[in-house]
């Protein structure tokens, strides 16, 4: 397993998007979800690095321990559930990943929008809600408890 936490502006850099592939998509070879070998890609969360961001309280995006607030970053649709799939993040990391991605013009990262239409939320704290059997969506969420603030992208 790579080492953590990284900074992002060491983040590996996806080869067909162009852009910083954050820790919880998975950042070292032959890993979670992506068979040896595979080239890095932001297209898809690595479903191990999703659990390890919760049960640890690590950051998305740099792997390191989290303090408070905590931001969240997805879709408009995610918010109005209050139920988001990319892990918590440090502020200033999730704001980073928001102005690297913003060419990017296709979901990524497991949300479901692009990233010109997402949201950059802050919280205290969060829930971590596993799939039940009979949801369509077999993703965990990450389910904030109260919002601090809420920027939109558009």
């Amino acid at each position: 397993m790579d080492a953590a936490p990284t900074s992002f502006t060491e983040l590996p850099s996806d080869p067909e998007l162009f852009v910083p592939v954050p820790f919880v998509a998975g950042t070292d070879l032959g890993y979670g979800d992506r068979p040896e070998g595979a080239a890095l890609s932001a297209r898809e969360l690595d479903k191990r690095r999703v659990t390890q961001c919760a049960l640890s309280r690590i950051c998305g995006v740099c792997g390191s321990g989290l303090g408070r607030p905590l931001a969240f970053v997805g879709s408009k649709l995610e918010l109005d559930r209050m139920a988001f799939h990319f892990p918590p993040s440090h502020v200033e990391c999730a704001e980073a990943l928001l102005r690297a991605y913003a060419d990017v013009a296709e979901p990524v990262l497991g949300v479901d929008a692009a990233p010109a239409d997402w949201v950059l939320v802050t919280t205290a704290s969060f829930e971590f809600v596993r799939a039940n059997r009979e949801d369509l969506d077999r993703r965990p969420t990450f389910q904030p408890n109260g919002l601090l603030s809420e920027t939109h992208t558009r």
